[in-house]
């Protein structure tokens, strides 16, 4: 297998990590939509990363759809519950943190437009989305030691990356002091080597 994508993007991590968690070998071809020779757009008619290269080149995209279909490769570690109430919890947790994802990213590209093309009430409206989320995380998690409980799941591996990207990107916003629960999270994740080899980087 092939994972195409880049050192910054946190659904890539995310992604790494799971392939990781699962003791899977893959090839990982870094690549960005952004820079003008890409071959991204030829593999993913969407034109994102991260994508998936099957070993009989079929192309998965979508980082929920990747981490899911890793998750079935092989029965070890398993991530995600049999489907039932606590899968369809793992995937909101999941469904959160992504989301809390795409708002940063889209704060962090309005803001590296011209100056007198940006919009302020867009990035507001992005980076509220993002401090609603946590606020959201952090009531969610409580005092447990992992999002779903005892036991690692995806849940974990998301929000973590999430929390990762903020840091990277976003160090002003001070999601551990605000929540020392995510912090302490976090914290644990990274003593754990599929975080601790995955920290973004440009």
């Amino acid at each position: 297998m092939k994972l195409i994508g880049s050192h910054t993007s946190p659904f890539v991590r995310k992604v790494r990590v799971v392939l990781a968690e699962k003791k899977i070998e893959y090839e990982f071809v870094i690549d960005s939509p952004w820079l003008a020779d890409s071959k991204v757009p030829d593999i993913n008619p969407l034109g994102k990363i991260p994508v998936l290269l099957l070993d009989d080149e079929t192309p998965l995209f979508d980082s929920r759809v990747i981490v899911e279909y890793i998750d079935n490769v092989t029965p070890n570690n398993k991530l995600f519950p049999a489907p039932n109430r606590e899968r369809t919890e793992v995937k909101r947790w999941e469904a959160l943190a992504d989301g809390v994802c795409d708002a940063a990213v889209a704060a962090l590209l309005e803001g590296k437009r011209a100056k007198k093309e940006q919009s302020a009430d867009w990035i507001l409206r992005q980076r509220s989305k993002v401090i609603r989320g946590l606020e959201f995380m952090a009531e969610e998690l409580g005092d447990k030691s992992f999002c779903m409980g005892t036991h690692i799941s995806m849940a974990d591996i998301a929000v973590g990356t999430a929390l990762g990207y903020l840091s990277f990107r976003f160090p002003d916003i001070d999601w551990r002091a605000s929540h020392p629960n995510l912090a302490k999270l976090y914290d644990k994740l990274m003593q754990r080597p599929p975080f601790a080899d995955t920290v973004p980087h440009d």
